[in-house]
């Protein structure tokens, strides 16, 4: 049981995942290259695909998948939202390069992490990195930001900067991130400063709304557990788990105990790890435990729409307006 939770609650956090690395990250131009060694700093390649197109999970979409907002949705809103935040400081004559987004993609498209959401499924994969993720998505853009000076942050934020984190006595808590912080100068350069700072009026004008963040994550997190308790998926996962033992992999209850055992602790891949990962997948294949367990899944999933249409409805929504601004904003910017 506190595995199911385990897994249920990555799949709720996938979410807020997403948007820290689009938010820290950059922008969908192809051509920007890294200063440091020449590679490009973002590279669209290495993007997640949408739609698995190998393996057990080929071709499959969860209907919850239909109110997730996709990696490059979230990054097309999050680099429209960085140039309007460089062209409003440039208002007050303050020069800021934001990092890119895009430049540190997530294993997976959405929430949904359709592609390890019943274990592995990349045979190809498997062949090569055993559980680990492939290289590309293991590395790290470092895009490195001038500190900013305390007008700056008042600018760019609508509030002072933070102080700097002291030394913490025994016994004495320790401060939130933000305590301390007050409200920005009335005006700088001659100028009055925005609700929000130069962050606040980027959102306003793609009118971007922190809407149920994390609702679709979590109702996700709460269908793969209740699957999981399902007659037709436990009968599966029992069929993958005698068929993993016959292949000289014992005891192992399910898909998500394969790949506690295969996950190396350097991250390097082993002659060892990469036979297990591959014998998991054809044990799915020759079980067809992610067709079933999917199919179970989306009928919960169904039924979840069908109780919650109108909140998920205005999700789905206020994401389309928001990158329906975000594509306008960059296009006028292009001009």
């Amino acid at each position: 049981m506190k595995n199911i939770k385990r897994i249920a609650a990555a799949v709720a956090l996938t979410g807020s995942a997403l948007l820290t690395s689009a938010c820290s990250s950059g922008t969908t131009s192809e051509t920007a290259t890294s200063v440091a060694d020449d590679r490009p700093i973002v590279n669209t390649e290495n993007w997640p695909e949408e739609i698995p197109t190998s393996g057990p999970a080929r071709n499959l979409t969860l209907p919850l998948e239909a109110y997730m907002a996709s990696y490059k949705d979230q990054v097309t809103v999050e680099q429209a939202a960085s140039d309007l935040q460089q062209s409003c400081m440039k208002d007050y004559g303050i020069d800021l390069t934001l990092p890119r987004a895009g430049a540190n993609p997530p294993p997976s498209d959405n929430d949904a992490n359709i592609e390890r959401r019943y274990g592995i499924t990349d045979r190809a994969e498997a062949e090569k990195y055993g559980y680990e993720l492939p290289p590309a998505l293991r590395e790290h853009t470092e895009q490195t930001m001038r500190d900013l000076s305390g007008v700056e942050v008042e600018v760019l934020t609508g509030h002072t900067k933070p102080e700097p984190a002291g030394a913490v006595r025994a016994g004495e808590p320790v401060a939130a991130p933000h305590q301390g912080v007050k409200p920005a100068r009335a005006e700088y350069n001659g100028k009055k400063l925005k609700t929000g700072g130069c962050i606040g009026w980027s959102k306003d004008q793609l009118g971007v709304k922190d809407v149920d963040p994390t609702f679709v994550a979590e109702l996700a997190g709460d269908s793969l557990m209740r699957s999981m308790k399902d007659e037709k998926v436990v009968t599966a996962v029992a069929a993958w788990s005698a068929c993993m033992d016959g292949k000289g992999h014992t005891g192992l209850a399910d898909p998500y105990k394969a790949m506690d055992q295969g996950v190396t602790s350097d991250g390097e891949p082993t002659k060892e790890s990469i036979a297990l990962a591959v014998d998991d997948i054809d044990c799915k294949t020759q079980t067809d435990l992610v067709k079933i367990w999917f199919g179970v899944e989306s009928a919960i999933q169904n039924e979840q729409i069908d109780g919650n249409r109108s909140r998920l409805t205005g999700i789905k929504d206020q994401h389309g307006k928001e990158v329906a601004a975000a594509h306008r904003q960059m296009t006028a910017s292009a001009r």
